[in-house]
């Protein structure tokens, strides 16, 4: 799996203070996307496993307050992201399991396989569908055009 950026403090991609992961690949391909850079699964760079310690040890740093994990990209439900995004997320709720994890995803919820239902079945909210340009809609919160949905998995 590859990554495009890290962000360790991010406000932007979920509630509160964040840690946002950026991985590279993507099927859908959206006409508008603001991310075309990561659509490409080699692009970027190799997550490997000291930028994994790195999220958990962002995650369990004292210091900032962070709520927890972002995953955008790209699309972590890419078929070459699976292996990393769930060795990740299985990661991230045994190591932090006080912090919520969110996903971004073009896929929607009725579309995954099962490979993909593994990793939704542990992260806590789950924005699905390609962004539509002609559906876009600055002012909506956390997606970027109205087809798109928020499933709220847990309480978070």
């Amino acid at each position: 799996m590859n990554y495009s950026q890290y962000y360790p403090v991010d406000v932007v991609n979920g509630p509160g203070t964040r840690a946002t992961l950026f991985v590279s690949g993507c099927i859908h391909q959206c006409r508008g996307c603001y991310n075309q850079s990561t659509w490409n699964p080699n692009s970027g760079y190799l997550f490997d496993e000291a930028m994994e310690q790195k999220i958990i040890d962002d995650l369990n740093d004292t210091r900032i307050k962070r709520r927890g994990l972002s995953l955008s990209g790209g699309d972590p439900l890419h078929p070459a992201n699976h292996q990393g995004v769930l060795a990740l997320v299985k990661r991230v709720k045994s190591e932090c399991p006080d912090k919520d994890i969110w996903l971004w995803s073009g896929y929607t919820k009725d579309e995954l396989s099962q490979e993909q239902q593994q990793i939704i079945d542990l992260v806590d909210v789950m924005v699905d569908g390609k962004f539509e340009q002609l559906l876009a809609d600055p002012s909506l919160r956390f997606r970027g055009s109205s087809n798109q949905i928020i499933h709220y998995f847990t309480q978070c």
